[in-house]
């Protein structure tokens, strides 16, 4: 599985979170401006998904016998989708504390 997706979301919170603490200067704020965050976590979510379904396909090929498929792949299938699943929860975590600073900031 490709982690670039959640790895570019977790970029982009750190730059922002440079950027709300005054460390980052105001030229990067195009470069951060351009990203387009929602289809970033989209794909992230997709990955996760596509892990998700693939380790189920694997284990219902195994258990119904329909091909060659060997418990070991069934079981690194299952894990890839666990670590990927648990990774997208610690980046819904960081995304709902970063939101709760945001709106507990004064304006």
């Amino acid at each position: 599985m490709d982690n670039t997706g959640i790895d570019n979301i977790l970029q982009q919170l750190q730059s922002a979170s440079a950027l709300a603490s005054g460390t980052k200067k105001q030229s990067n704020i195009d470069e951060i401006a351009s990203v387009n965050f929602s289809e970033k976590l989209k794909s992230a979510v997709d990955q996760v998904n596509n892990a998700q379904l693939n380790a189920d396909k694997l284990s219902e090929q195994f258990v119904t016998d329909q091909s060659n498929v060997d418990l070991h792949e069934v079981m690194i299938s299952l894990q890839k989708a666990n670590v990927s699943f648990q990774s997208m929860v610690q980046v819904r975590n960081k995304l709902v504390t970063a939101y709760q600073e945001i709106m507990n900031m004064q304006v």
